[in-house]
């Protein structure tokens, strides 16, 4: 890594010109129209890493923005499920392999920069790139967020968080200003930002379109220059987002903005405004500063690894991707073991649903993977098949009479409905370049309805009519209200977006070949009315302090299926829940543990979920949040003895009267389970003196 000096050094031999080059993304409209020529449908967007400065005489390198987070954006790279279905897996060490096998392909794509560690808090079902993000908690976010970027800069890859802040509505985002408080601020939107950037390193920050405040993200004094910078101390690169981000390039960069993305625009403004004095060359050497030590510091860092192209989509990505699609499954109902399906006594299998073969693998935006195949759910279901005595009988339910007849006939009912594309997504709302846009790809934005599309609901109720033994696969970003039909099948599975291999993966878990391992990442409501606010509309909004399964207790709500619920085909009992010392001082760690027994016939995966309730605080604390979780694999009839440490930071709020964190000297409540609902949870007294 270069020294300061070093830095200071090759700024001085930089013209102003030279330094806003380095602070602006090289890519222009000539060159996205030429690659809309060149490519069309197959892939204008990001199909190679996008430039961002660089300076040859001197050696600077250009940063190379590869697009996420499924998978890299560029080429035909492995396209894993989406961000929510591995929220889903509540998986940290897989969710660190992604991040490695992403990088692999970025640099094999010769990128070094990954612009797709979202981890935006999902407050509303209806945003439509929820898809993107991995759920309603903090908590959750910061775990899977850091190691995805702990994964992506073990092999020198800038990891980029976004979209800081506050962006969880699509339609609106260009303009929208998001009024939140204080305490909201810190507690709820920020916590997983901050672990990202300051306990995982994060290399940069991408702000976010929508103001905060009344001011926009990409020029917030508040949230780059206070926040940011002065609180956390962050010393890598802030970028905007695309095209749109940035309004005053002069408050952006005087706040801590340093590169537009990814055509420079309002950024040629800048040598005038030095011309004029309305800027300093000092602020743009700040920037340029940031730029340069981040960009040397990962260029000069020995590769672990030789990249090539064979890396990209490589079998053992491929396989990764499988993996995940497979422990991000959630087994939400399974009423007189439905599921698996016995071959045995199960000869013939209908296939329904109007996504049964579709290749259905998330939004057409800018988190688009390209994949070389991708295998749906009829294949997945025909290649497992394959060999065995069962037939498999497909049908896309266009007719609801033909679908009951071929119903009827089946021992066993497989539906897999749910949201395409156009459903929900990333929209542009640029009337004339969507216009262009909608020619190469369809833009779904925030949801009209939480619920499945009508012709689904007609389906299931169709199909239950004259078969008792159904599985509903639903395949969606986010949380789906399934009131209307959910207690007329006896089985349900979250399908999600899942990925390249999501084909395969449901055809095991639906067969038996895996056994289910996945917990919701929200919480799936029985009514819209349980949920937040929500205008897909509005120029402001307010994010209040609650939202998903804290929202729900505090108006003591009972959820259809609970934050973190999910079922499996062993069964677990918590036992020994545990805390080593129950009076803790300041600078102490919970040290807890439980014992996990698999009381099933087969091996299973069970996720123990610790929460902290409040009762004896003296400030409007949740019921209880989410302070630690972990995997655990455990044989049948084996048990085992999870140990978990948590900081006391986990317990503190933000006291708005000195604008700090503070630990109430108090008794706490902590509780383990598997679901923020588990009504055999365990509890626990803490007490802080």
């Amino acid at each position: 890594m270069k020294t300061e000096a070093q830095i200071q050094s090759i700024i001085k031999q930089l013209s102003i010109k030279e330094k806003i080059h380095i602070m602006s993304g090289n890519a222009t409209w000539l060159s996205e129209f030429v690659g809309v020529v060149k490519r069309g449908k197959k892939g204008f967007y990001n199909f190679r890493p996008y430039p961002a400065g660089g300076v040859k005489r001197l050696g600077i390198p250009a940063i190379k923005f590869a697009d996420g987070p499924r998978g890299v954006v560029c080429g035909q790279s492995t396209c894993f499920p989406v961000s929510m279905a591995r929220g889903a897996s509540w998986d940290v060490a897989l969710e660190e392999k992604i991040g490695e096998a992403i990088a692999k392909e970025i640099r094999a794509h010769d990128g070094n920069y990954f612009g797709g560690v979202c981890i935006n808090l999902l407050r509303h079902p209806a945003w439509g790139r929820a898809q993107e993000t991995y759920g309603e908690d903090p908590h959750l976010l910061g775990e899977l967020g850091g190691a995805l970027t702990r994964g992506v800069q073990k092999h020198n890859v800038m990891a980029c968080v976004k979209h800081y802040a506050l962006n969880s509505m699509e339609n609106a985002r260009f303009y929208v200003d998001v009024k939140v408080a204080p305490r909201t601020l810190h507690e709820v939107y920020l916590p997983h930002f901050k672990k990202c950037i300051v306990e995982d390193k994060a290399a940069s920050v991408m702000g976010a379109y929508n103001k905060v405040l009344g001011q926009y993200a990409c020029e917030n004094q508040l949230l780059l220059d206070d926040i940011l910078r002065k609180q956390w101390g962050f010393k890598g690169f802030a970028v905007s987002d695309f095209v749109w981000g940035i309004h005053d390039p002069v408050a952006s960069v005087k706040h801590g903005m340093d590169v537009e993305m990814h055509i420079a625009s309002k950024y040629k403004k800048l040598e005038a405004a030095v011309e004029s004095n309305a800027l300093s060359e000092r602020d743009l050497d700040a920037s340029v500063a940031r730029i340069l030590n981040t960009v040397f510091d990962y260029s000069e860092r020995k590769d672990p690894v030789r990249y090539d192209k064979n890396m990209i989509a490589s079998s053992e990505h491929i396989e990764l991707a499988l993996e995940s699609a497979q422990k991000s499954m959630v087994l939400l109902k399974n009423h007189n073991d439905t599921l698996p399906i016995n071959l045995n006594a199960n000869k013939k299998i209908a296939l329904l649903g109007s996504v049964c073969d579709a290749h259905n693998i998330g939004d057409h935006g800018s988190s688009s993977v390209r994949p070389k195949y991708v295998t749906t759910p009829y294949q997945g279901m025909r290649r497992f098949l394959k060999g065995k005595s069962a037939q498999l009988l497909k049908y896309s339910g266009a007719s609801l009479s033909k679908a009951k007849e071929i119903a009827a006939q089946a021992d066993a009912v497989v539906l897999v409905v749910g949201y395409k594309h156009n459903h929900e997504g990333e929209f542009i709302i640029n009337s004339n370049l969507e216009k262009v846009l909608s020619k190469f790809a369809s833009f779904g934005g925030d949801r009209d309805s939480l619920r499945l599309p009508a012709g689904d609901v007609d389906l299931i109720n169709a199909v239950c009519a004259v078969n008792k033994n159904v599985c509903v696969c639903v395949v969606g970003g986010s949380a789906i209200i399934m009131e209307e039909w959910r207690h007329k099948v006896p089985a349900i599975v979250m399908h999600w977006y899942s990925g390249m291999e999501g084909g395969t993966a449901l055809a095991n878990v639906i067969f038996g070949q895996t056994n289910p391992s996945g917990k919701l990442p929200f919480s799936i409501p029985q009514s819209e009315q349980d949920l937040p606010f929500f205008d897909k509309h509005a120029s402001e909004i307010e994010y209040g302090y609650y939202h998903g399964y804290t929202l729900l207790d505090k108006e003591n709500k009972k959820p259809a299926f609970a934050f973190g619920y999910g079922l499996s085909y062993t069964q677990f009992v918590l036992t020994n829940f545990e805390v080593a010392k129950t009076d803790l001082t300041e600078g102490d760690t919970i040290k807890c543990s439980i014992n996990v027994q698999n009381i099933g016939d087969r091996p299973g995966e069970e996720v123990v979920q610790i929460y902290a309730g409040f009762k004896q605080s003296a400030v409007d604390r949740p019921v209880k949040k989410l302070i630690a979780f972990t995997k655990v694999l455990v044989e049948p009839q084996k048990s085992k003895t999870v140990e978990l440490e948590i900081s006391l930071d986990k317990l503190m709020y933000y006291n708005t009267d000195n604008s700090d964190w503070e630990l109430e000297k108090i008794s706490y409540e902590l509780y383990a389970g598997n679901s923020s609902q588990d009504a055999n949870q365990l509890a626990q007294p803490l007490t802080v003196s």
